[in-house]
Order: C-alpha cells, then structure tokens, then sequence
C-alpha cells in the first residue's frame, strides 16, 4: 500500500482484473529432411520460400525436404522450422558439409552449361537437360513478320523437341527471354547487350556445352537415431522440443532415404514411431506421415493395419503420393504428400480456424495421384484412419479424409485433436500471471471470468457445438474444486469441459416419395 504523508490529491493505477486470454498460433510447421547446405541439426525459421533457398539450397535431386517446403508455402503455409539431418558424406563418399557453407566439398546446386553467344543474346544448356542439345534460329512462320520476330528450335539426340515463335524485343509479349525461361525445360536465354542494341540473331546452329549433373544431397548413410536425435544434444526431434509453437511435424526424407536404399522399412517404421512419440509428449502438435512409395491401396492398408499398426490420436496418415513439377529436372515427379498436407493445414485454419477439419480442400500443385483411390478402396481405408487424396473430376485433387490414427472415438478427427491442442495451450500461456498469487476465491473467481471470456470468444467463432454458451462449455474453480488440501498443497484446480465441433464427415438425406392426391369416395 502506498504511503500518504503530506495533504494533497494522488493518482493511482489498479490493475482491473481482467486479463483476456489470447489464442496461440496453430500453423508453425516443422520439418526434418535433407538439404543441399546450411547448418545440421539445427532447427531454423523460415518464413519464405526465398528464404528457404537462402539457408538450405534449392530443389535437389535425390530428396524431398525442398520440395515439401515449396509445398507448404503454395498451399498456405505460413512459417515453418526446418531441421537438416544427413551429416555424413555425400553419395560418392567424399567430402563433407560442415553446415557453414565452407565445406569445399560439399553438394552444391550446379549451374547451367557453359553460355553460348546467340546474336545479342547468349543461351545456354539447363542442368536437367540431359545434354547433347543443338540450337537452331530460322525465320519466323508468319506472313509479314516484323524484322524482329524469329523462330527458336530446340534439338536434342538430333530431334526437334521444342520449337518458339519469339521476338528480340524487350516490351513485347513474345520476347525470346521470356518465353524460354516460362516454357523451356532444356536451355536457358539471356541478354549479352543493352535493351535498345538487341537484334534479331542471324540465322544458324549452335552446339550447347553439356552441363553437369544435378547436386545430390542423398548421404552414404542414414541411421533412425539422427532423425530421432537426442534431446540434450537437441537434435533431431529432439531438437524441436525447445520450440513451443511447433504444431505439426513431417519428415517427407524418410522416404527418399527408404528409395535409395539407405533404411529400411523397418527404419521407416522406427522413425515414424519416434515422430509420433515427440508429439504425444509435448502434447501440443501432430505428426502427418507419408505412406512408403507405390503402395496400392490393399498394401497401405495392411501397411497400416498390420506391420505399422499405429494408435496414436497425435498422428494422421495420408495416402497416396502426388506428382508435382519438379523444378530440379524439369519433369513432373511423385513425392510425399506430407508437405503439402501441412500447408492446407495451416491454409484452413487462416481462412475457416482451427476447428475446421482440413478436408474436402484443394491441393495446390498436385497434378496427379500416383494410384487413383476409388469408393470401394476408400470404404475401407477411411475406417482404418487412412485420410485419402482424391481426384473429382472439375473439383481437383482434393484432401478427402481428416482422421487421426486413434482408435478411441473421442478422437477419431483432426481437427478436434488440434482444437484442444490449441485451447490448452491459449489457456496455458494466457494464466501464467496466476502462478504465487494468493490463492483464494477472488483469485479464483478472476480465473473463471478470463477462461469463460475466451471460451465465449471461440463458441462465438463455431468453434464449439451447442447453441447457448451453457451447452457449449463450463469452467468450474471454487471450493469444490480447491478444498484446504488442495490449497495446503499450493495448487489451484480448475475443471473446464468443452463440447467440440464434429466434421460431417457422411452427410444422409433421406428422400421418400409421395402423393399428394385425395382418394374420391363415390356414393
């Protein structure tokens, strides 16, 4: 209390007893993978794709961390933590990365083939082309042509393989540089002089210089004990175990490591359990785990049903693989859908919240499905926790299941999983003022008003089933539940109950046939 000794007027500030509760993020994703560089073990932020060049490389051949990332970010993904594993040598044996990005021998993206003077421009063969390409410039096949248009063939193996109607003008549509960087998987064009000296190049054939192979990232070996890391040490998992606002973990390089034969399906299995293990003991994130390539959708489900056999209410499976442009060879390849998942994760809980089951959403960027999963297929995958991507004709690929891999009917759903995660946490971080104050019924009644008031706040939202707050939720901290023994022992208990909303996952209606027509009664 303040002292008054001398006659005057005073001031003071009294807190009022609210503290507002506010909710945490829900779109923090965490991957474990391998990079063409940066630093091992670590786990870093990255909060763009931009970004994730910067630190890590660009898209390589033999992994599918940067893929898995690129597809978060086009589906939504806001920021995410990326851990890098595979601190051995690189696949010939030689060398090593010290994660500084000073290992001389350490994988690095290549550039393309050795530029050839083209007129004005310079072209040049691009890393995935495969080489033994020719370029060839002719006259344009248009009537009335202006002096600047001009046909571009692209040669490969002595074969046209693509063929460009383009200008040497810089302001136009059809300008050469343009085009060939939008549409050309084989060559790359550039300016060698000033915007206002370029001309169209003189008719003839230049030989491209083939350029090296594509980085390979994929070590010479791969143990389950680096994925699951150690805790003290803090890597691998247990790296991510100092970061609170992780809420969903993906390890997409599991499977290129289980391609190249460096694990096991067994390994596969090790890890995945030890990614399903991290989350159900921080408690506040889910694991989604990728299914082992090619699998037909009897094989996922005796996968799943009997040598997997998982039963956790923190872990979603997703099957099958998509196809994706492949920036690294300029093909279109399959790949995990875990990444991409993530990302449509964190895309519903921006556009509809938390409490939206992340299904019947589009994946952006997936061309195809590797097996196209079908009713009957689905009849039985569904049932065993198997959320199926599936292809609607005008409708997209689209995420088709939002199940976790729980066998307890309270938490057979996604989003009710990760609606408590949320809620806990929000709670958890929103009371830390509680913690030494004197433990009696102001406090405790200060308590009931905060979590009241956000709960409110989320049934408000439609995150929560009833149509009255009463039905929706109850927060209960009072004598009852904080008798003397429980105050003698320091401890304030405070019971709250919750009633979340359930996706329709089957949606019946019930149609009949009637008549309306009056039966006559003759006399």
């Amino acid at each position: 209390m303040p002292s008054y000794l001398s006659p005057g007027v005073y001031v003071e500030e009294v807190p009022s007893g609210s503290r507002p509760i506010e909710g945490v993020g829900t779109s923090v994703a965490a991957f474990v993978g391998l990079a063409e560089k940066g630093p091992f073990h670590t786990p870093t932020l990255v909060t763009t794709w931009s970004q994730y060049v910067q630190v890590f490389g660009d898209v390589v051949e033999g992994a599918y961390l940067g893929r898995a990332v690129y597809g978060y970010f086009a589906n939504g993904g806001g920021i995410c933590y990326v851990v890098r594993v595979g601190e051995q040598s690189p696949g010939n044996g030689q060398g090593r990365d010290r994660g500084d990005g000073a290992g001389k021998d350490a994988p690095r993206a290549l550039p393309a083939g050795e530029p050839v003077a083209l007129g004005t421009f310079k072209v040049a063969a691009l890393p995935a082309s495969g080489g033994n390409i020719t370029v060839e410039v002719t006259d344009a096949d248009t009537d009335g042509a202006g002096e600047d248009r001009f046909r571009l063939l692209v040669h490969q193996n002595g074969t046209v393989v693509e063929t460009y109607d383009v200008s040497s003008k810089k302001n136009t549509k059809a300008y050469v540089v343009t085009q060939v960087k939008e549409r050309s998987r084989l060559i790359t064009v550039e300016e060698a002089a000033p915007a206002n000296a370029l001309a169209r190049p003189a008719k003839q054939t230049v030989t491209l210089a083939t350029p090296p192979a594509p980085a390979e990232v994929v070590p010479a070996a791969l143990s389950t004990e680096e994925y699951v890391g150690d805790p003290d040490a803090r890597t691998g998992f247990g790296g991510l175990e100092a970061i609170d606002e992780i809420t969903m973990v993906a390890v997409p390089d599991l499977m290129s490591g289980y391609q190249q034969g460096l694990i096991t399906a067994e390994d596969v299995k090790a890890v995945q359990l030890g990614v399903i293990s991290h989350c159900e003991q921080m408690g506040d994130r889910m694991a989604l785990l990728d299914p082992l390539p090619d699998m037909t959708a009897r094989q996922v489900l005796t996968w799943r049903q009997e040598e997997a056999g998982y039963d956790s209410k923190y872990a979603a499976l997703y099957y099958p693989w998509i196809k994706v442009f492949d920036p690294a060879t300029g093909q279109n390849r399959f790949m995990p859908p875990s990444g991409h998942v993530a990302g449509l994760w964190s895309r519903t809980d921006t556009e509809r919240g938390v409490h939206k089951a992340p299904a019947n959403e589009v994946v952006r960027g997936a061309i195809e499905l590797q097996n196209n999963v079908t009713k009957g297929e689905q009849d039985l995958l569904n049932p065993a926790g198997v959320n199926c991507l599936r292809a609607f004709p005008g409708r997209g690929i689209r995420v088709w299941g939002a199940r976790t891999l729980s066998s307890d009917p309270a938490w057979r759903y996604v989003n009710v999983r990760r609606l408590f995660n949320y809620l806990e946490e929000s709670i958890l971080l929103g009371t830390q003022w509680v913690v030494f104050e004197p433990n009696d019924e102001r406090l405790w009644g200060t308590i009931r008003r905060n979590i009241s008031a956000f709960l409110l706040e989320e049934w408000r939202r439609g995150a929560l089933f009833g149509s009255s707050p009463a039905e929706a939720f109850y927060v209960k901290c009072d004598r009852e539940t904080n008798p003397p023994e429980v105050i003698d022992r320091g401890q304030v208990v405070c019971e709250i109950g919750i009633c979340p909303v359930k996706p329709a996952e089957f949606v019946i209606f019930r149609l009949a046939q009637f008549s309306d027509s009056t039966s006559l009664v003759s006399e």
